[in-house]
């Protein structure tokens, strides 16, 4: 699995975690509703870290506990 791939997974996880949709899950991190949903429709790639933070903050999590998940162990380089 691509890294981009596991990103999203893991932010669907998350959000499926919280009951709260992909639009709140924008909301909370203080990015517009395109920006998150380009990247989750494959429409953008590769998040800015500061968008990942973001993101983060929204899940109440750090960055570490974001990446520290077992989608990320099998993680291929494009």
């Amino acid at each position: 699995m691509t890294l981009e791939t596991a990103i999203r997974k893991r932010i669907k996880e998350l959000a499926n975690q919280n009951n709260i949709t992909i639009n709140k899950v924008s909301t909370l991190a203080g990015l517009t509703h395109t920006t998150l949903l380009a990247f989750m429709n494959g429409e953008t790639h590769d998040p800015r870290i500061s968008t990942l933070l973001h993101i983060c903050e929204a899940f109440e999590i750090d960055l570490k506990e974001f990446f520290n998940a077992p989608i990320f162990r099998n993680v291929i380089d494009e």
